[in-house]
């Protein structure tokens, strides 16, 4: 970002006094909140650092890393001492001001725009660090940034920045976060559904290939209508014939072909027997396997036709949690996971991931699904009483998206996995319920 930019920014910066909340909100990106109308990103990527207003819906994760931690204890709720621009370089300094139940903190907020070196780092009043988003040894950098040493000042640039005035510092901020919102979102877009294409065109291929139950089925009773003719026969084939000559049940005259290797008649019916007994257990196993891949198929298509009505970048980073790293917990391939606030939200993705959905959850969990028709079931993972409003609505868009195609409004009942009685299968009765009135594209 230019310097030019960052000495406006800090100046009207100045009108602030307090700051609501501060976290984390992706990886590399921070969100101060200075009141209702000042939802402000610092997005802090190498090289592509920005700072923009505006709030997305929903965060996928709440991070809970040591600078977290502190991050929410020493600036929520907090008293805006000064902010400035530090030794004229592309450095924002916030330092603030929390009273707590004994003591008074003074802590300092900075924000570092310097290319490779982008940072945020939180100090003490005696510009000891606290904790930085980015830990950087000296062994990698001349200028280390390690909790408990005090903080080096950065070499000053050896130019002098060009101006460049904003006619209006707020305007240029929103107008921030719209571009780059726009131009993450469509990558994102791009990016994710050709992941799940590549998916579908798999399962779509691996469906193409299935055998056919009917063949199977036609081809089980033929097997077991020749074993029935050979029992009714054994008298007339010989041991080890290749063919008989038989009249069918019907008095057709037929010459069938017996299995080889049969040293009598009667091991021949068996034969027959066996080969109609797998063909059928193939059959059904297939039919249960067509199934099951028709349910994917279109939990794909749903899922791609879900990311293409997007409208912001959280609401494609909520369907594309994370995957958290050290975890020896396996998931089911019936259920989709996603993390709304913290909060894990399940999907089933079948009538199979629906009853085990329905079997594994506990009984304050919050269950949802669609008001009087067939749609994925959605469990909350909470022991809350209550869930913030904005929770419930997401994860019964999800409910939505992951269940009809259609555009429209759509009704959302939900309730505590306890009032939810099982009759068979998926199918239920439910009690105590809330509906939520969801808008789908």
């Amino acid at each position: 970002m230019r310097f030019s930019y960052l000495e406006q920014i800090a100046a009207h910066m100045h009108r602030f006094t307090h700051i609501v909340a501060a976290y984390r909100y992706d990886d590399t990106s921070i969100r101060l909140i200075f009141d209702r109308d000042n939802s402000w990103n610092f997005e802090m990527q190498r090289g592509n650092s920005t700072i923009s207003i505006g709030e997305a819906a929903n965060r996928g994760k709440v991070y809970q890393a040591p600078f977290d931690v502190l991050l929410a204890k020493r600036f929520n709720r907090s008293t805006i001492q000064s902010i400035t621009l530090h030794n004229h370089d592309k450095i924002i300094r916030i330092t603030v001001n929390t009273s707590g139940s004994y003591k008074s903190e003074t802590t300092i907020l900075q924000f570092e725009f310097t290319g490779k070196n982008t940072n945020v780092i939180i100090l003490d009043k005696d510009e000891v660090v606290l904790e930085a988003l980015r830990h950087i040894d000296k062994e990698v950098s001349t200028r280390s940034v390690r909790v408990g040493q005090v903080l080096d000042e950065m070499p000053k640039p050896p130019y002098e920045p060009q101006s460049y005035p904003l006619e209006d510092v707020r305007f240029f901020l929103l107008e921030e976060f719209r571009r780059r919102s726009g131009d993450k979102l469509e990558r994102l877009k791009a990016e994710k559904k050709a992941l799940l294409k590549k998916r579908l065109a798999t399962l779509k291929k691996h469906l193409d290939t299935l055998e056919s139950e009917s063949e199977l089925m036609e081809e089980a009773e033929r097997l077991q209508h020749a074993g029935h003719l050979v029992l009714a026969n054994l008298d007339t084939i010989k041991p080890y014939e290749k063919s008989a000559a038989l009249n069918d049940f019907d008095g057709t005259p037929i010459r069938l072909e017996l299995p080889a290797g049969c040293n009598s008649a009667s091991g021949c019916a068996e034969s027959f027997f066996k080969r109609s007994k797998k063909a059928k257990q193939k059959a059904i196993g297939l039919h249960q396997e067509r199934t099951n891949l028709e349910a994917k198929i279109r939990h794909h298509e749903l899922f791609i036709q879900t990311v293409s009505e997007a409208s912001t970048p959280e609401e494609i980073g909520l369907l594309f949690p994370s995957k958290t790293g050290g975890t020896k917990l396996k998931t089911s391939d019936l259920v989709a996971e996603f993390w709304i606030e913290g909060v894990k939200v399940s999907l089933g993705k079948s009538e199979k991931g629906n009853i085990e959905l329905l079997r594994n959850a506990k009984a304050r969990d919050i269950w949802m699904h669609l008001k009087d028709r067939p749609s994925a079931h959605v469990v909350i993972t909470t022991d809350k009483q209550q869930l913030p409003e904005r929770l419930l609505e997401a994860a019964a868009k999800l409910c939505v998206d992951f269940s009809v195609f259609e555009k429209g409004r759509y009704l959302v009942d939900y309730t505590p996995r306890r009032e939810v009685k099982v009759q068979e299968g998926a199918n239920v009765l439910y009690t105590n319920y809330k509906t939520l009135n969801i808008q789908k594209g």
